[in-house]
């Protein structure tokens, strides 16, 4: 079977349309890039320059565990993070690295996470000799707080939250499948069931076990059990937030005198995602607000 051979204009012209494809791509991509690694350099920059002035004004070693939405992929989609292995290994490497008796300052911004890599950063926060400081400038909840509770000091800003400790299966709380058990017969319910329900109760019993132990540096034996009860045994919601004067009033160590350098730093961490900000405002031009607002005039609240 014969075939006509394209006309020598047709060839140039489909050439060209591959060119224009080709460039069109390699644009798309070069702009991708650009948004995605283009502005890290100077953030990053800025990040290490407050980290590294707060070492200096507190002759400590700083280390911040901040979790936000972040776009992680060129396609821009967010991803929230929260605590995980790699997370636990870069803050056992930091303390490592730290020799004993110098003071470690841990900023911590995050939902929470894994239990095993808290318990992990937590285990060795209470084994440092030198003076352990978390500061929570907005919160730290779950395994957040669990961390938090092997400080020496939480600073916490005066609206910021910790969050109860009880473990979760799952989505599911596990108090609450044990509930299940309490009002229903074995012969009620799935086997499955029930075998979440013997893991809730592990579960319970390892977190408040862990969670008492890391008390113990700073109270007595018998109220670093009655207060690992307390915020592991699920008598509140996931998200019930725990004031700074509420963890006081349990008997944590906490301050309230948060440094401003750490909102600087938060400001370097913004939510990732929106167009516009979800909320605007115009710093007021009194003496006051000028100094406690240097920021710029819009910010994103998570």
């Amino acid at each position: 079977m014969n075939y006509d051979r394209p006309s020598s204009g047709m060839g140039i012209w489909f050439q060209l349309a591959n060119a224009a494809r080709l460039c069109f791509w390699l644009a798309l991509i070069a702009i991708l890039l650009l948004q995605l690694f283009g502005g890290r350099d100077t953030t990053q920059k800025n990040r290490d320059t407050l980290l590294d002035q707060f070492q200096s004004q507190r002759k400590s070693r700083v280390i911040a565990m901040i979790h936000r939405q972040e776009t992680s992929s060129i396609l821009g989609v967010p991803v929230s993070t929260y605590i995980n292995i790699e997370d636990s290994e870069a803050v056992l490497r930091a303390i490592r690295l730290t020799p004993d008796e110098q003071p470690i300052d841990l900023i911590l911004h995050t939902p929470g996470g894994l239990v095993l890599a808290a318990e992990q950063i937590a285990k060795a926060l209470v084994e440092h000799k030198g003076k352990v400081t978390v500061f929570v400038p907005h919160y730290a909840m779950s395994g957040g707080t669990l961390i938090a509770l092997a400080a020496d000091e939480i600073v916490m800003d005066r609206n910021a939250v910790l969050g109860p400790v009880d473990p979760q299966i799952g989505d599911l709380p596990a108090a609450s499948i044990l509930k299940v058990l309490a009002v229903k017969k074995p012969q009620a319910v799935s086997d499955e069931t029930i075998i979440m329900a013997d893991i809730a109760a592990k579960a319970r019993v390892q977190v408040a076990s862990f969670v008492a132990d890391v008390l113990t540096k700073h109270m007595l034996r018998p109220k670093a059990e009655e207060l690992a009860v307390t915020l592991s045994e699920g008598r509140w919601t996931h998200d019930f937030p725990i004031t700074s004067q509420m963890a006081k009033d349990l008997g944590l160590p906490v301050a309230t005198d948060m440094p401003r350098i750490v909102y600087e730093l938060m400001d370097l961490y913004p939510q990732a995602g929106a167009q516009r900000p979800s909320v605007v405002y115009v710093p007021m031009r009194g003496a006051r607000d000028t100094k406690a607002e240097p920021a710029p005039s819009s910010t994103n609240q998570q």
